[in-house]
């Protein structure tokens, strides 16, 4: 495990439409308003096949929505190269500032509207250290463009830290309490963003069909789980090594996609095959078909300091001392202003009635000095798999991971 993540547990869903797989293909880029899903997709899948190179046999499980969230906000302070750097790595080279802020801004109010049986829920807070003034432009863009509350605080009084971690814990329902765990000494902004989801399986699984079975989570080990059964009609397809399916939520606009290697694959090589070009071909490849599934049922809660992998993507200017520029947030002859850490935070809780998981990310800034096919199918998630969850209608994966080891 790298010694920058902190992993404490992860699950496993990934979230396709449950529509038509014409619908499917046609989510991403269908609307102008909302052509950052498919950016803020690649960042994602880009993220986190650094972090399973570095997880291998390990839970992961992110939300790209958050993380690009609370780094976009602070794009909007930078500057110079380290404004090109995170633009290339976020995957808006090429646009402007003023129409990414705006396609954002449209993302959050179409995911945070009425979603039959789903609550999706997205907030984003600065927090700043007393003393310090921001940029009145920086303050208006993060306020009007992704409604930002923002709050001076004695970074140096105790309760501090309580404050912020209570914003957090409100905004995630009590899942995630306690994000940041200190505020060093020379710390002077925090850029928060909390995405809280509780979804109703549409069709929820039998409790009484839930019993122990095995788990294998390497060739030479086993443990027991309790697993989940249903048996329906399913968007379903089969891919070169492995098999995927959808699981709907509500009406539908949100689905968990599972992805299944197949026996004499692995999570390992299935994950060399994850990427943005192919996620879109497979989200266009579903068909309704009968079949079973067999899901574990889980909880898994997965933190890690992501200064290592932004770097690798190519992020380097903004975490130097010497070398970030983000003149457009703030001014001060005092030192210069540069990103010492990003934290990130993601748990999720998968049962018979459903989902519901919660992410948060925080930029803390320092200073320096279909077709019906009626052949049956079974599927068993008895060993690693990868999974996400995705609004259909705009295409934005709002979590992804993998489970390696049930816990």
């Amino acid at each position: 495990m790298s010694s920058i993540a902190s992993k404490l547990l992860i699950a496993s869903i990934i979230a396709a439409s449950i529509l038509a797989p014409s619908c499917a293909g046609r989510a991403e880029g269908d609307d102008t308003a909302l052509d950052l899903s498919t950016p803020v997709n690649r960042f994602g899948f880009d993220l986190y096949t650094i972090l399973s190179d570095e997880s291998r046999g390990e839970n992961i499980f992110i939300s790209p929505l958050s993380i690009s969230l609370a780094l976009t906000m602070t794009y909007n302070g930078a500057t110079g190269k380290t404004a090109s750097e995170m633009a290339e790595v976020l995957g808006v080279d090429g646009m402007e500032l003023e129409d990414i802020n705006i396609s954002n801004g449209r993302l959050m109010a179409e995911l945070g509207g009425e979603i039959e049986d789903v609550r999706l829920d997205i907030a984003n807070s600065l927090w700043a250290r007393d003393g310090f003034t921001f940029k009145k432009t920086f303050l208006e863009k993060t306020s009007s463009h992704y409604k930002a509350e923002s709050r001076s605080l004695d970074f140096r009084s105790p309760s501090a830290k309580e404050i912020i971690n209570g914003w957090v814990s409100e905004k995630t329902q009590g899942m995630i309490k306690e994000l940041l765990d200190r505020i060093p000494s020379d710390a002077i902004l925090y850029l928060i963003n909390a995405i809280y989801f509780k979804g109703a399986w549409e069709k929820e699984f039998d409790p009484n069909l839930t019993r122990e079975e095995d788990f294998h989570i390497s060739d030479d080990r086993t443990k027991k789980v309790p697993m989940m059964r249903r048996s329906d009609k399913f968007l379903y397809f089969e891919g070169a090594d492995f098999k995927a399916v959808s699981l709907p939520y509500g009406d539908g606009r949100v689905s968990m996609h599972l992805f299944l290697p197949d026996d004499d694959s692995s999570l390992d090589k299935f994950h060399k095959s994850l990427d943005a070009v192919n996620w879109k071909d497979w989200m266009g490849s579903y068909s309704k078909k009968r079949g079973s599934v067999a899901l574990p049922r889980f909880k898994a809660e997965y933190r890690n300091l992501l200064n290592g992998p932004l770097e690798s993507l190519g992020m380097v200017s903004a975490f130097g001392p010497d070398r970030a520029d983000f003149s457009e947030m703030i001014e001060t002859p005092l030192g210069n202003v540069f990103i010492s850490r990003v934290i990130h935070q993601a748990v999720i809780d998968v049962n018979e009635e459903g989902t519901e998981a919660a992410a948060a990310t925080a930029v803390e800034m320092k200073l320096t000095s279909v077709r019906i096919d009626e052949n049956p199918f079974v599927m068993v998630f008895d060993r690693p798999f990868f999974f996400a969850i995705r609004d259909n209608r705009t295409g934005s994966i709002l979590f992804m991971g993998s489970i390696a080891d049930p816990r």
